[in-house]
């Protein structure tokens, strides 16, 4: 039996749906993630995968289909919703505030206030240090505005801000797209930390082998459907590329409703 065969999943998605405009952005989608697991989420541009975390984010609302948080039906129907579950987003952008530090951005729009009802700086620094000693032990500039961050850093804020308050399920959006390699390896190291909490992740990625790296199994969209999904260690780089490319599923996958039949 294997570990997850013995958990409810964080996240289980059931035939979501979505138009726009008459035309079906997202078809009968399934996909389930469970704690501690990453699922990257494959496809082209256009293949429906960022409306589906869209519809999980709150940031849209589906036409059908149900959404399970750790087993409960849920209601996702904008974005503090989401946040309520425990579902934090992390868009490629980070929507950090680029002009005050760390602590500043953990506790954007969410600030400690002392009983004189001032900002608790003392406060924010001393849970700012907290998690990020959790998080990533090297992080030390505390004081410098986010901008002089260099990307891996910025990025250890952003998950940092997302698991200040209590996330379960992190989405994340191309994390390692605008970074070299260096500071890919180091946003590696924050999801295997992140994995070790419980943490689940739905990893949106083009980069083959960082999904490889970094993710436990893959669900692969085409035309709005699922095509497949696999866990990494059963299918090769590139069978996934067909999935994405040609909508053929490998051996090593269970078919979607997107599979071209052979």
């Amino acid at each position: 039996m294997t570990q997850q065969d013995t958990q409810t999943p964080l996240i289980d998605l059931r035939d979501i749906s979505i138009s726009f405009g008459g035309i079906k952005a997202v078809d009968q989608a399934s996909v389930d993630l469970f704690p501690g697991e990453v699922v990257a989420l494959l496809g082209h541009n256009g293949a429906g995968k960022s409306t589906l975390i869209k519809i999980l984010s709150g940031a849209y609302k589906r036409d059908a289909g149900d959404i399970y948080v750790r087993g409960e039906k849920a209601t996702i129907a904008n974005p503090r919703d989401a946040k309520d579950y425990g579902i934090e987003t992390i868009y490629q952008t980070l929507a950090l505030a680029d002009n005050v530090d760390a602590a500043a951005n953990l506790f954007l729009g969410r600030e400690l206030l002392t009983r004189w009802g001032t900002l608790d700086d003392v406060g924010m620094e001393a849970e700012a240090r907290k998690v990020m000693g959790r998080l990533n032990p090297n992080f030390q500039r505390f004081k410098d505005p986010v901008k002089q961050l260099s990307g891996g850093q910025r990025q250890s804020v952003a998950i940092a801000r997302a698991i200040l308050f209590n996330a379960r399920i992190l989405i994340m959006d191309e994390p390692t797209a605008a970074l070299g390699p260096q500071e890919t390896a180091q946003v590696g190291e924050l999801i295997k930390q992140l994995k070790k909490d419980g943490i689940g992740i739905f990893l949106i990625s083009h980069d083959i082998e960082d999904v490889f790296d970094l993710a436990d199994r893959v669900a692969v969209m085409k035309n709005g459907q699922m095509v497949g999904s696999a866990k990494t260690g059963d299918v090769t780089k590139d069978e996934v590329l067909g999935m994405i490319i040609l909508g053929k599923c490998p051996p090593g996958a269970i078919p979607g409703p997107g599979a071209i039949q052979e």
